[in-house]
């Protein structure tokens, strides 16, 4: 099985694979939320997206965990909707 990019590609941005699948799944949330937000349809999955924006070197383990934590906030400050009653 052929991964594109190569693992040993991906771990020269982020030197750990423990810390370099915490990114790519923090930075994958991040951009299905944007997409879910905006009501644009993505033409790839948001971790193949994620995973190519790190063998691309425009994403670090930094600012990914900075996006996770403004996505976090973002959902703290939008007060949850309540459930209609369906019983009337």
């Amino acid at each position: 099985m052929m991964l594109y990019p190569a693992m040993k590609d991906l771990l020269k941005h982020i030197p750990s694979r423990y810390e370099l699948v915490n990114v790519v799944a923090c930075r994958a949330r991040h951009i299905a939320h944007e997409a879910e937000l905006s009501g644009i349809p993505l033409e790839e999955k948001p971790v193949s997206i994620a995973i190519q924006e790190v063998a691309d070197g425009k994403l670090e383990a930094s600012s990914a965990h900075e996006a996770d934590q403004e996505a976090g906030a973002e959902e703290e400050s939008v007060p949850a909707q309540e459930p209609e009653d369906s019983q009337e």
